[in-house]
């Protein structure tokens, strides 16, 4: 088989002492087993790599954080705790700044469309002091993240005040803030207990995530808004990487960049259609009207503004960047025919 999906303390005891070989690579992700992620993302991958490579690769995917927590993801890799690591830019905050630009509202519908612009920024150059470390296979988004809640309808932002709602990432917990809600950072894998406990009021999360992590057991309520998209990165440790025999590699770079972000984007799409069509019968879903989502389109704005002033008092090239990201979108959404 192409790929062993693995469990087990002991032998992830072993795996994590001994050096991998060099065309058996291990690919840790936090997603459960039984995600469709697991098995659009992880799994067909590896099987696109060794089919690639004549059955050459050979790719041990290790799901649910048991090579680590979600958090330390993108280190995992860097130092061969993991060969290969998809996680979230936004759990280490302030390591990818230009990169977090993706995540800011409004700028695409769709986590294809976003993935598309995401993987033309990094193919662009523009990002690659952020990512020295390692070595990129692909980047994505999902489809834009809504607000749900356990008890409490939000209507307007009134009634986001005082509410504890989980965050995925820095700026978006500045943008809870300024719509008056109290931001908590929780990686995603956390958010049932927290919400079980009571410890948080809701959460911000795309359509599909409500589904893979259970949280439609303990929410009843989802406000339409695109609040944000998060930035994610599949990514190999260097020197994993330039161990590879040359048929390997090959395979490896032939399953590298904009097909796999399009792919990861696209089934963010197809699951959240199919979560938010049950979520419809089973909880309430609730559309802003014009004026008040105008209102919060305002109040969200500010956030991009900010972030993006704050980027070029850094010196970094936050205006350009952003810019960059529009032309993107809008190039993307002409090739995707969104």
């Amino acid at each position: 088989m192409p790929f062993r999906l693995a469990f087990g303390c002991a032998a992830i005891a072993m795996l994590q002492a001994a050096p991998a070989l060099s065309d058996n690579l291990r690919y840790a992700h936090f997603m459960s087993g039984s995600s469709w992620q697991n098995q659009t993302i992880f799994e067909d991958w590896a099987t696109a790599v060794a089919e690639a490579s004549d059955g050459e690769a050979d790719v041990t995917i290790f799901p649910a954080q048991t090579l680590g927590k979600a958090a330390a993801g993108y280190d995992n890799a860097v130092n061969g705790i993991t060969d290969i690591a998809w996680t979230v830019q936004g759990y280490t905050a302030g390591r990818f700044p230009l990169s977090q630009i993706i995540e800011l509202p409004g700028l695409f519908d769709t986590g294809a469309v976003g993935s598309c612009a995401f993987q033309k920024l990094y193919d662009s150059g523009a990002l690659d002091a952020e990512y020295e470390e390692s070595h990129v296979l692909f980047v994505h988004t999902h489809d834009p993240g809504h607000l749900h809640t356990a008890d409490v309808p939000v209507r307007s932002l009134e009634d986001l005040a005082g509410l504890k709602l989980r965050r995925p990432t820095t700026v978006v917990g500045d943008m809870l803030d300024r719509l008056g809600a109290e931001p908590v950072g929780l990686p995603a894998p956390q958010t049932y207990e927290a919400l079980q406990r009571g410890t948080i009021d809701g959460y911000m999360l795309p359509w599909e995530s409500v589904d893979s992590f259970r949280l439609d057991e303990l929410t009843g309520y989802h406000t339409v808004f695109g609040f944000y998209a998060l930035a994610f990165v599949a990514t190999m440790n260097k020197t994993s990487y330039e161990n590879l025999s040359p048929g390997v590699k090959a395979a490896v770079d032939a399953n590298s960049g904009m097909k796999w972000a399009v792919i990861a984007g696209q089934g963010y799409d197809d699951a959240g259609a199919e979560v938010l069509a049950r979520l419809e019968d089973s909880s309430t879903v609730i559309e802003l009207d014009p004026d008040e989502r105008a209102r919060w389109e305002e109040a969200t704005a500010k956030t991009t503004d900010t972030y993006i002033q704050e980027l070029d008092d850094m010196g970094l090239p936050g205006s350009e960047t952003y810019d960059a990201v529009l032309g993107y979108v809008a190039d993307c959404e002409d090739e995707l025919g969104r």
